[in-house]
């Protein structure tokens, strides 16, 4: 194993991870901004109101997209073992 194979796996982990993470932090930031404009617009400032509906947002999200998810972690797991039986 040399650099270039141990930076092709190393980029395809980072990857796989940016893509893995991604719905769930997008439906948190979605809802996040939608409670403080709301918040913002009604002079509410409980800063407890965001995180209910945050995690709820959240789990739906994860359950929604646990196929996507699991698959690209598969593919992830596929090429890692692919470069092992190789022998890099």
């Amino acid at each position: 194993m040399n650099e270039a194979d141990a930076l092709d796996i190393l980029q395809a982990a980072i990857w796989t991870i940016i893509i893995a993470s991604g719905p769930a932090v997008a439906a948190g930031m979605i809802v996040g901004v939608a409670i403080a404009l709301i918040q913002a617009l009604t002079q509410v400032q409980e800063m407890t109101l965001t995180f209910v509906p945050k995690i709820l947002a959240i789990m739906i999200t994860i359950g929604i997209s646990a196929p996507f998810v699991g698959a690209q972690i598969n593919l992830f797991t596929t090429l890692v073992f692919s470069r092992i039986e190789s022998g890099f």
